[in-house]
């Protein structure tokens, strides 16, 4: 048994396995707004994540879905609550996260290499290191002939791919995801998906993906959070009990995809109403 394997059998190993990667404890978060008013954006609300867990959260719109992920980084401190990752109190921004946003986060004067390598190179490796990396990963996203283009020479989900270069380059333990391919049409997004779920599955790190698109959260996770109209707090947590690998073209006509479909927009439409 090598040391990897030894690690997890010992008392500390199998801890730190039981040990959520993210938990939010009764969290409230307010906002004073620019006219002096106080708006609740998250209202005590709670939410544990496995390590390995693919979670995703979906609520009407303006309910606060954004500001969980803002909370998880340390972006935002809640007013009341706890908001705790790999077991420790979150006090700032921590390494171990790495972020893909709704908009494309990419350097518009660098390359698809310089782009992807950017990460490394912060982190303290050598240029030769780091762009050595990025077309290891530029390739595992299938964009091995365009490390010299820019990203005005590139389509959205070509863009979209460097954001998940750029990302899994880091080796994050948690993956953030906020609304990432919302901008993109429907045959690329389902691509994009499938690529997620390969490069997640082969990464075993923790997602939280937010959505409005309520068949994209059901394809992709193993369990999904619904969030009430704001101030939103927690409604209600379905596991997604589909089998793994995934093909996003072929699980949405499954039966039981439908079933479960179903019953989570029953509990979500009435939230839309209210919102």
């Amino acid at each position: 048994m090598n040391a990897i394997n030894q690690q997890a059998f010992t008392p500390a190993g199998q801890a730190a396995q039981a040990t959520p990667a993210i938990e939010l404890r009764n969290v409230s978060c307010r906002f004073i707004t620019a006219d002096g008013k106080a708006t609740v954006a998250l209202r005590d609300f709670s939410m544990s994540v496995a390590r390995g867990e693919f979670v995703a959260v979906v609520g009407p719109t303006g309910c606060g879905k954004s500001t969980t992920l803002s909370l998880i980084t340390g972006l935002l401190k809640p007013t009341v609550g706890e908001v705790r990752v790999m077991g420790q109190p979150v006090n700032g921004i921590d390494p171990r996260i790495g972020f893909v946003f709704q908009n494309d986060a990419v350097f518009p004067w660098r390359s698809v290499r310089d782009n992807v390598a950017a990460g490394p190179m912060f982190r303290g490796q050598s240029k030769e290191q780091a762009h050595a990396l990025a077309d290891e990963w530029i390739r595992r996203v299938g964009l091995d002939k365009f490390g010299d283009h820019y990203p005005h020479q590139l389509s959205g989900g070509m863009r979209k791919r460097v954001a998940l270069a750029q990302t899994f380059i880091n080796s994050p333990e948690i993956l953030l995801m906020d609304e990432p391919f919302s901008a993109l049409d429907m045959q690329t997004r389902t691509l994009m998906q499938d690529e997620l779920l390969r490069l997640w599955s082969a990464h075993s790190g923790s997602v939280v993906f937010v959505t409005h698109d309520l068949e994209e959260a059901i394809a992709l996770a193993d369990k999904v959070y619904v969030l009430t109209a704001r101030p939103a707090t927690l409604k209600s947590v379905y596991p997604i009990d589909l089998p793994r690998p995934r093909v996003m073209e072929e699980v949405r006509y499954e039966q039981r995809f439908i079933d479960i479909s179903r019953r989570i927009w029953a509990d979500l439409r009435e939230e839309v109403h209210i919102a």
